[in-house]
């Protein structure tokens, strides 16, 4: 758990939560709505460690006992719902973590903090059981519910929650993050900010994964030796792409970032705007072989494939075409 300062981006986020604490203006029900690693569980753990902080500011002091106890997720009146059916947070869920809870008062804080994380989870029922406590909550509660698709609840928990929409965060912070704190090197930042696309979690589980480097060293090595292949090789090619079958969509973006790469070096000659800066020299190379038309047919091939392996279409079926494509291009 880290306070406010260690989050990358979010600052309006930030902003409007650190206001409401100076302006002790605390809502009793927050929605924190974005995709999943895009950090919502980090602002609300920074939000509740800071509600609970004994120094009562806009930051943690991560000195006091409540502070030292939130790190260590064992702070008393910070309560994590969890559920243990994978897809669906039940009403018992609910009633027996939070419902039947929250008239109990705080046990050494000035709050009871909830944080409902995967709250999307939520059958109706649970939903309508929330409802009844978030629409009558004691003073101290502050539920805080995460989620993916804030579209999933009804109209009336909206209604009565602050609902908290996370926006992309800038590459340039995402990349400075990675070099700095995870200390990648530049041309590997490129490649997971291209893939991230705005979401820091995403970047730096992709930044530390053995699994992505792999992937992305097998994409990129049949791309460079694609137009060497026989016709009677495809097979082969297309059985090693199998093996990356449940990770398909990130080996078909890293194809696409390749093709990009090559359309924006044939456009420009600056090699600064690469995301596959290492393979420059590739790069250039078909560049120099390829036509504008032939590019955009690769990238329109790419686009198809994904549309046809998402409508359940032969998957060797569906890469033999995508091979062919780019090997005609």
């Amino acid at each position: 758990m880290a306070g406010f300062a260690e989050i990358i981006g979010h600052e309006q986020i930030i902003e409007h939560l650190q206001n409401a604490i100076k302006m002790d203006k605390i809502s009793h029900a927050y929605i924190l709505n974005g995709p999943d690693k895009s950090g919502k569980k980090m602002l609300a753990e920074a939000f509740a460690q800071t509600l609970q902080c004994e120094q009562y500011d806009i930051e943690p002091c991560m000195e006091c006992h409540s502070c030292k106890q939130a790190v260590n997720h064992n702070q008393p009146d910070i309560i994590y719902v969890t559920h243990e059916k994978p897809n669906t947070l039940s009403v018992a869920d609910i009633r027996s973590q939070l419902v039947n809870d929250v008239d109990v008062k705080p046990y050494s804080s000035r709050y009871k903090i909830y944080i409902v994380d995967e709250a999307e989870k939520m059958n109706q029922q649970a939903q309508n059981a929330l409802l009844k406590t978030i629409e009558e909550p004691p003073a101290y509660a502050v539920i805080i519910l995460l989620t993916t698709n804030a579209d999933a609840f009804l109209p009336t928990i909206l209604s009565r929650c602050v609902v908290l929409n996370l926006k992309v965060v800038s590459d340039d912070k995402i990349r400075k993050y990675l070099m700095e704190h995870c200390k990648v090197p530049d041309y590997q930042a490129d490649v997971c900010v291209a893939f991230a696309q705005g979401n820091v979690g995403k970047a730096m589980a992709l930044a530390s994964s053995d699994d992505f480097q792999e992937l992305k060293a097998a994409a990129v090595q049949l791309l460079k030796r694609i137009h060497e292949i026989e016709l009677y090789e495809f097979k082969e090619a297309i059985k090693q792409i199998n093996e990356y079958k449940m990770e398909i969509n990130d080996y078909l973006d890293i194809m696409m970032i390749w093709f990009r790469d090559i359309l924006l070096y044939k456009a420009t000659t600056d090699v600064n705007g690469l995301i596959f800066k290492d393979e420059v020299y590739d790069i250039k190379k078909q560049a120099s072989k390829s036509s504008y038309s032939g590019i955009e047919a690769i990238l329109e091939a790419l686009e198809k494939a994904k549309v046809r392996l998402t409508a359940n279409v032969n998957f060797d079926l569906v890469m033999e075409l995508l091979l062919l494509t780019i090997k005609e291009n």
